[in-house]
């Protein structure tokens, strides 16, 4: 799955803002609007952010 598609379900399910997602993830409040307008992660950004993502749900559950 696309990493955007997985941040904007991510952001949904969370009902995080956009900014606080992208300081939180890879202190980038920008980051989601970036990707939202073409910009491609690189490798180590993509893993940071699913890191992210996954911790999240493991200690919100």
């Amino acid at each position: 799955m696309p990493i955007l598609r997985q941040i904007e379900r991510f952001l949904r399910e969370t009902n995080m803002p956009r900014t606080r997602f992208g300081r939180l993830a890879a202190g980038d409040p920008r980051l989601v609007d970036d990707l939202r307008n073409g910009r491609e992660p690189r490798a180590a950004l993509r893993t940071r952010i699913e890191h992210f993502m996954n911790k999240y749900w493991e200690s919100h559950l």
